[in-house]
């Protein structure tokens, strides 16, 4: 009975520990978003800037 439990709890954190690998992996998928976004903003603001000047 004391391996059934054991099994059960191992099971659990892996599937736990998955969840939390999942979860990062999304938090730095929208991370790279946002970065990506900044950087076509600043790019596209720096090119009006110089149509500007010229």
């Amino acid at each position: 009975m004391f391996l059934l439990h054991e099994n059960i709890a191992r099971v659990q954190m892996c599937a736990r520990r998955g969840e939390a690998q999942q979860r990062r992996r999304g938090h730095e998928l929208a991370r790279a978003h946002r970065f990506t976004r900044r950087a076509e903003v600043a790019a596209q603001q720096a090119r009006t800037a110089l149509a500007r000047a010229l």
